[in-house]
């Protein structure tokens, strides 16, 4: 297949670049994450005109209609300008709406009016829906990202055994900051008690939306580290191009060569996991869940070596609190393990792999 993006696409991604480089740079990036919540209204705002939180939105619902591959070309650029907010958050949980059939809050998230969250792991922290065991609206969520600032909390729980989806108003729950390695996106636990909320989807059809809402946020999410890969490349090629050790510089010894160049590989090799997966989701091709699990396997561990390449090139000066490479590596091991890391991925290939292999024996027999 061709991976490289139609016209229409490289505009978005360009404009994307544009933007954010003058509307989030990185010393802008430095002052959001010092605040409570990471979050900035201002930059949220001039997203939302933009129309980035609609991007896979229905125009019918108010959103802009594109599809997987327009999104992580948008991904890339968020995450090579270290975006901070709820974004990733609010896409992971209109995802989950939509999937769901329904199209309450849908218009007002495509606006930016409300932001959104998913909440799904508990105490276990598995991304495995089968392992969610609170029941109704009774018990607390565990790493629920940006839920400090969410006005629609979509909850995965039990209803009388069978998995459920819940949306929830976010000012009915208790949310209580919890440490994170990435500063720009906060981690909250949420009690549910008293929570004002409705039922979304329930069995079966609750199951298939949050597959496919977490697929949606895995892709992004593979996309995003992309950005980031590449620009953490680039600030060592950069360095290693000026810093001069015995009177050339650096980047001409052939030990420094071999680090850029294995970032460049991942980088290369990250972007076109991440875009198949992108283009699979939107065809509905028959290997599209595995994929998305390709996909976050390779970044997973090719965006956290690259962070380690980064911060060896630059020596000292890749530790120090000014340099920005840090923040890079901070965002690249948060993301690592987030919606499943690359062992829990590796599972669900073999798993997928066993029930397609089930399945052609049934057809045979």
């Amino acid at each position: 297949m061709n991976f490289g993006l139609s016209e229409s696409q490289q505009i978005l991604k360009n404009n994307a670049r544009k933007f954010f480089a003058v509307e989030c740079p990185v010393s802008e990036v430095r002052r959001i994450m010092e605040t409570e919540s990471a979050h900035d209204e201002k930059l949220w705002r001039s997203m939302a005109e933009q129309g980035f939180p609609g991007v896979l939105i229905p125009e019918d619902s108010g959103g802009m209609g594109l599809g997987m591959v327009e999104l992580a070309a948008l991904a890339e650029e968020m995450g090579r300008a270290l975006v901070p907010g709820p974004f990733l958050a609010t896409l992971l949980a209109g995802a989950a709406i939509e999937a769901a059939g329904s199209k309450k809050h849908l218009a007002e998230i495509a606006s930016g009016e409300k932001k959104a969250t998913l909440a799904l792991l508990e105490s276990g922290a598995s991304w495995n829906p089968d392992a969610v065991a609170m029941e109704g609206l009774t018990g607390e969520k565990m790493f629920v990202p940006d839920a400090g600032v969410a006005d629609v909390i979509v909850v995965a729980a039990r209803d009388r055994g069978d998995l459920a989806l819940y949306t929830v108003y976010g000012d009915s729950v208790q949310r209580t900051a919890m440490p994170g390695v990435d500063l720009t996106r906060r981690l909250y636990k949420v009690n549910f008690a008293g929570a004002r909320g409705e039922l979304l989807a329930r069995g079966e059809a609750a199951g298939s939306a949050l597959d496919r809402a977490l697929d949606i946020a895995t892709v992004t999410l593979c996309a995003e580290m992309t950005g980031g890969m590449q620009r953490v490349m680039e600030m060592a090629v950069e360095y290693a191009k000026t810093r001069k050790q015995f009177g050339k510089p650096i980047g001409q010894y052939q030990a420094v060569q071999h680090q850029c160049a294995d970032m460049l590989i991942w980088t290369e090799s990250s972007r076109s996991a991440a875009y198949y997966a992108a283009w699979a989701l939107d065809n509905h091709a028959a290997d599209a869940r595995a994929a998305v699990s390709v996909a976050k396997v390779y970044a997973s561990d090719a965006c956290r070596e690259t962070g380690n390449r980064g911060v060896q090139v630059q020596g000292g000066m890749g530790f120090t609190w000014e340099n920005d490479v840090h923040l890079y590596y901070r965002r690249a091991k948060a993301s690592e393990s987030a919606f499943g890391d690359a062992t829990f991925h590796r599972e669900r290939i073999a798993r997928l792999i066993i029930d397609r292999m089930n399945a052609s024996s049934a057809v045979g027999v």
